[in-house]
């Protein structure tokens, strides 16, 4: 849908940018309020869902520590800014800012394999052949989807739990198609309906259970430390 003039509207993006406002300080001020309003709506939502999904990190942050303990890789998907958040999770286990480094790969960072397989066999299939050809039973899949509903990263689930992965998956909204799926063991859901905020939110579940398996293989017996308390 374009205007008279044939340009794509944007205001619902930028509405006081589109509006007709001649007093650069009444923008100003109006820019600054909406900022804080989104810092006030982004903050109380991280929080609040870091609390209501504290029990569930942690029970995936175990399930992942063992897995890695055991030789386990770690392997992330997702699409568009979820392959961005997917890309991120598997640099933070790869090369942390301290703790072990651990084995991961994300699914979406190789372009000529992504592409083949888009081709070739179609985009639902792109990531669960990619597990096909580099997963075994005891490695971790994790995916990203607002929606919850994005058909490739729901067929990567179904093909890792039949391959024996754990699987563990941050989803928004109510946790759509994701949250009901056998095949995800272990569903975060961001309760929003604005893209923007459920990204933001998915990103400090990903760094919550970076830090909680972090925290299971720095006390693990195995290692010489204290076992963790139970």
């Amino acid at each position: 849908m374009t205007d008279e003039t044939g340009a794509e509207p944007t205001g619902f993006l930028y509405p006081f940018i589109e509006a007709e406002e001649h007093d650069a300080g009444a923008l100003l001020t109006d820019l600054a309020g909406s900022a804080r309003a989104k810092i006030e709506e982004s903050t109380a939502l991280r929080t609040g869902t870091l609390e209501r999904c504290g029990d569930q990190v942690e029970a995936a942050a175990s399930a992942m520590a063992d897995r890695f303990r055991r030789g386990g890789r770690l392997f992330t998907f997702g699409n568009g800014g979820s392959a961005t958040d997917a890309q991120g999770a598997a640099e933070l286990f790869r090369h942390p800012p301290h703790g072990r480094p651990l084995p991961a790969l994300c699914l979406v960072e190789d372009q000529a394999v992504l592409t083949a397989l888009a081709n070739d066999v179609g985009f639902e299939l792109v990531f669960s052949r990619q597990l096909i050809a580099h997963a075994t039973g005891g490695d971790i899949a994790v995916g990203f989807s607002t929606s919850g509903d994005s058909v490739n990263v729901l067929r990567a689930f179904d093909e890792a739990a039949h391959r024996g992965l754990l699987t563990v998956g941050l989803s928004g909204y109510e946790g759509s198609g994701m949250a009901v799926s056998d095949a995800v063991h272990h569903c975060l859901v961001v309760r929003s309906e604005s893209v923007h905020r459920i990204q933001e939110t998915q990103n400090a579940l990903m760094l919550a259970l970076w830090e909680s398996v972090q925290c299971h293989l720095a006390h693990d017996p195995a290692n010489g430390a204290p076992g963790r308390p139970a």
